[in-house]
């Protein structure tokens, strides 16, 4: 009989648990891969002089060990030393942390506030680790909850490894650029379904849960063996197009309107996207000019991302093409950036974006976005946000590959129906 059965008091409960329920499921990546990516984090350690790491990201847990947690409100950690990793997790998700995970988990209950820490405790003790210096993820760890760390391992100075392991995430392996592969082909059959399903009268989030269920369908199909969540469309008409991010709503689609089809399917926590202006009829004039002109930008921005190019040389040179149309003050963001573990809430890898201020320069391995974007506002001759977005993937031979196959421009994008 367990301490669970026999228990008259939540006093009585135990603290932690070990909850290995059922058999370790089949990960995202082979062990060789989660094997490397820790390897990379251990030199971090081992240059930083660190102990161990405790990571609370979604996207530090995810990438190390594919658990992609749901917060709720509570604390989640992966902890790794020299010899091992732990992931340490809510008693509520019992004992899937652990299936879903490569390395060993200790599961926290809610009966005492402070067990979450007290886990952490039991991760390098576990280990046999007596921490001095520990890595921590300042870009993703609330102030207070740092403070607790400190407090818990009194003593021990606390070392921002957040900008490192980015920059690990930055180079992706041949077994992440499949999945990302995979995500963009997806993405495609996600635009194909909401280019089909594009009338007059249809309401814009009726075509993004068309282009959301496609995508389901097709991700749970690829990856049988992983969970199926987070994936969705903004799917823009009009007036809603001109932020990249607006989510869709009620507004019923209007012949002549501007619109802006979003795919993002989520691969087991692999971003891609597809991103596509399109009109409902003909456009305008001026519409077409700007449509137009951000298509010249998109068309030299496949052309300048290749190996040995600069970040922030690419935005430099795009610019002029604004500049001469007199549009430079429509842009919106940045010209692309990196893919992998990230979503709308968690993982942006900002040393991999096409913008003025990031002098990385392009090397195999990596994987990038080319996505301008300008806006001109309501009232104006062509009102509405003009966007594309393609993926490209730089090979270990420099040669860079498109895996976004879905068309772009007035050619392909004009709806008639």
């Amino acid at each position: 009989m367990t301490t669970a059965n026999i228990a008259t008091n939540v006093s009585e409960l135990a603290r932690l648990k070990t909850l290995h329920n059922g058999a370790k499921e089949q990960l995202t990546f082979s062990d060789a891969e989660f094997e490397r990516r820790l390897a990379g984090l251990r030199q971090i350690m081992a240059a930083k002089s660190l102990d161990a790491v405790i990571l609370t990201s979604y996207h530090g847990i995810k990438y190390y060990s594919d658990f992609l947690y749901t917060t709720f409100g509570r604390n989640y950690a992966l902890v790794v030393t020299a010899s091992n990793s732990t992931t340490v997790t809510a008693n509520i998700d019992a004992g899937m942390p652990w299936r879903t995970s490569y390395g060993d988990n200790i599961v926290y209950t809610d009966w005492k506030r402070d067990n979450f820490f007290y886990g952490l405790q039991e991760a390098l003790k576990r280990d046999g680790v007596k921490a001095t210096r520990i890595g921590v993820e300042d870009d993703f760890l609330p102030g207070r909850t740092r403070q607790q760390i400190a407090d818990t391992f009194d003593g021990a100075t606390l070392v921002d490894v957040s900008q490192d392991a980015m920059r690990q995430r930055m180079i992706k392996s041949a077994e992440e650029i499949e999945v990302i592969k995979h995500g963009a082909r997806i993405g495609d059959q996600g635009g194909e379904a909401i280019k089909a399903a594009i009338r007059e009268g249809i309401s814009e989030y009726e075509v993004a849960l068309i282009g959301t269920e496609a995508m389901v369908h097709e991700i749970a199909k690829t990856f049988p063996h992983r969970e199926v969540r987070d994936t969705w469309v903004w799917f823009q008409s009009g007036i809603n197009t001109d932020g990249a991010h607006n989510w869709a709503t009620t507004r019923k689609l209007q012949r002549g309107d501007i619109l802006s089809l979003n795919c993002f399917p989520m691969t087991s926590g692999y971003y891609t996207a597809l991103e596509r202006t399109l009109f409902l009829g003909e456009p305008d004039a001026r519409s077409l000019e700007l449509w137009n002109i951000n298509v010249e930008v998109h068309k030299r921005g496949l052309e300048l991302i290749k190996p040995g190019a600069v970040c922030k040389d690419i935005a430099a040179e795009l610019n002029e093409i604004y500049i001469a149309h007199g549009l430079l003050p429509n842009r919106t963001f940045g010209y692309g950036h990196s893919f992998g573990v990230l979503s709308h809430y968690y993982g942006r890898e900002a040393g991999l974006e096409l913008r003025e201020d990031i002098e990385t320069v392009l090397e195999p391995g990596m994987v990038v976005s080319m996505e301008p974007m300008i806006t001109v506002m309501d009232g104006e001759p062509g009102a509405g946000g003009y966007r594309e977005h393609d993926i490209l993937v730089i090979n270990d031979d420099n040669t860079v590959e498109n895996i976004t196959k879905f068309g772009f421009g007035p050619e392909n994008n004009i709806i008639d129906a």
